[in-house]
């Protein structure tokens, strides 16, 4: 025969405790009392909460006893028995700061592989990973620009976006190259309510090509075309289309240090057309050109998730978001001035740095 205690809940007390088992963020023990006392209360035997809750019988009797005794306030835990634990945070600190040693085989520590060097709970490791910002397994990028000419680069590119010249317009230019016409081995399957859109992983390669954009600063317009190669010959009748795109104004075009953008005969063409002036980003500092923004976007929307039975196919889709980007863009706005970028720099050596 079940152990009867009487529980008696107060309307206040079964609120709360209602309010307990519905709550995705609180502790699953809170949850599991509450059940019994609120299961308890409306008169289900010991035996029908321990089948229902997935307890033992003693676990049962014991928090109603405790309920009937304290109330809501003797369902939480209660201190331990014994000497709390002693964790040195430092030696665990410190000893997170140092590559495991080479037998590990390992280039990073993890909460379990360093508890067990410490000889400690790999859970007290998590605790104070968190509280000292500790994480072992993430790794950022940075990349030091070896160019003398660095700080010049920077004020003449950033002074381009932030204060361009009148009766001037001023363009970013790069380009995309290699971007594959992939086509999926299986039909697309389309996004269901609770399931996101899939796609097989294998793929079939149908070509590629290169994009060619020109990003006009004021506005957020894109020029743009497509060749199967990008060298020097592809990057110069990129340029003579852009100009024709943009006839008798003055042309400020920021581009990046690809050698092709320095070829001998775009040069030569340069030397003809006055009007056209190319400004380069620092070696290493590709991120300064604004069009990067854009390839981003297009890659994002348009490239990553396509399916393109040919290279035809492939173009026709960039070429369509382009139209349609067009119609409704606006421009990036550049907000760092040069001073700004340029004091992250330290110690005299300039470096950009990217998050992964």
């Amino acid at each position: 025969m079940s152990l009867t205690v009487p529980v008696g809940l107060s309307t206040e007390d079964r609120a709360e405790l209602t309010r307990w088992t519905r709550t995705p963020s609180l502790r699953a023990g809170l949850a599991q009392r509450a059940r019994i006392v609120l299961l308890a209360d409306e008169g289900v035997g010991t035996n029908e909460i321990v089948a229902r809750v997935g307890v033992s019988k003693p676990t049962v009797i014991a928090w109603k006893k405790r309920y009937a005794a304290e109330g809501i306030a003797g369902l939480d835990d209660r201190p331990k028995p014994g000497r709390p634990a002693r964790v040195d945070e430092v030696a665990v600190v410190l000893a997170t700061l140092e590559p495991p040693p080479p037998k590990l085989g390992v280039t990073h520590w993890s909460s379990r592989l360093l508890a067990d060097h410490l000889g400690i709970s790999n859970v007290w490791v998590a605790k104070i990973w968190r509280k000292w910002g500790l994480q072992p397994w993430r790794r950022q990028t940075f990349k030091f620009s070896t160019d003398p000419e660095l700080e010049a680069k920077i004020r003449e590119v950033v002074g381009l976006y932030l204060n361009p010249p009148d009766k001037a317009v001023v363009l970013s230019i790069d380009e995309k190259s290699q971007i594959q016409a992939l086509d999926r081995t299986a039909p697309i399957l389309p996004m269901r309510p609770g399931l996101p859109e899939k796609a097989t992983h294998d793929y079939v390669r149908h070509g590629t090509t290169t994009l060619f954009a020109a990003l006009e600063v004021a506005t957020g317009k894109v020029t743009d075309a497509c060749y199967p190669r990008h060298r020097h010959e592809e990057f110069l009748r990129f340029l003579k289309h852009v100009a024709k795109t943009y006839p008798r104004v003055k042309l400020h075009i920021v581009c990046d240090n690809y050698a092709t953008h320095k070829h001998p005969n775009v040069q030569a063409w340069l030397a003809k057309n006055r009007r056209i002036t190319l400004h380069f980003t620092p070696t290493g500092g590709s991120w300064l050109n604004m069009v990067e923004i854009f390839f981003g976007i297009i890659t994002r929307q348009a490239i990553r998730r396509g399916t393109f039975t040919s290279v035809k196919d492939l173009v026709g889709a960039i070429e369509t978001f382009i139209d349609s980007w067009n119609e409704r863009c606006q421009p990036f706005t550049w907000t760092k001035t040069a001073d700004q970028i340029l004091e992250k720099a330290t110690s005299g050596q300039r470096s950009s740095f990217t998050g992964h």
